[in-house]
């Protein structure tokens, strides 16, 4: 099968319903929930078995589906369905989620030892060494657990929380709020009668100097921040 065309797959009532589809556009479809299906299909056809072009009856997409409209049958495949990736989609995909792997590692965790956030060039190479595959199809955060446990045996890491007061001027409060809100969770906050913002926030140790860094810009570094106990 060529690479730019590639087969959605979905099973309902222990059957097998199959699309050809544009390999790329598809890939979109799934990652964003949206698209034109007329443009996505090859062929506007519901098969039982693509390859061998064994076509679906109207009388089981009726009765699986309660449509035999195969634009509408064909979105739920695609919406419901498996789809399956092409080498090179696959390629990009595992990287995309080895690096979101690593950066949700670094943005969480921390060494124990030192209380800082391993650089990702640390977390890169023990993963490297750990040998454990990553699933293309799953999002990175239903993943994260799994390589934490791995990494544990070669790279202490400790997911810790910390707590900081953080008081804003007026001129820049209004502007603060937002990355504040981005970063951490607001555990308690108020607005001074001078206009300034003061807030109990709780964030991952691992966030403490991005957080700090994003806020200072935002700020102009005009603001206060102490570590609570």
């Amino acid at each position: 099968m060529s690479t730019k065309y590639t087969v959605a797959r979905l099973t309902l009532g222990g059957e097998k319903f199959e699309i050809l589809v544009d390999s790329d556009l598809a890939l979109a479809y799934k990652e964003e929930k949206k698209g034109d299906v007329s443009k996505i299909l090859v062929v506007d056809t519901v098969f039982t078995d693509a390859k061998k072009g064994e076509r679906a009856s109207a009388g089981q997409m009726q009765s699986l589906f309660g449509t035999n409209d195969p634009m509408k049958v064909a979105m739920m495949i695609l919406e419901r369905g498996k789809l399956q990736l092409t080498t090179e989609q696959t390629r990009k995909m595992t990287e995309q989620k080895r690096r979101q792997i690593i950066y949700l590692i670094s943005r969480n965790y921390i060494d124990p030892r030192t209380k800082l956030p391993h650089p990702p060039t640390r977390i890169e190479q023990a993963l490297e060494q750990i040998h454990l595959p990553i699933d293309p199809s799953k999002d990175a955060e239903e993943q994260l657990q799994t390589f934490v446990n791995a990494l544990r045996s070669i790279l202490p890491l400790s997911m810790e929380q910390i707590s900081l007061a953080v008081r804003i001027p007026a001129a820049q409060a209004t502007k603060a709020y937002g990355t504040v809100k981005n970063f951490a969770k607001i555990k308690r906050e108020e607005w001074q009668s001078d206009g300034s913002w003061i807030a109990l926030v709780e964030l991952p140790a691992g966030l403490r100097g991005e957080f700090l860094d994003r806020l200072g810009k935002v700020t102009g570094g005009n603001l206060e921040v102490k570590t609570t106990s």
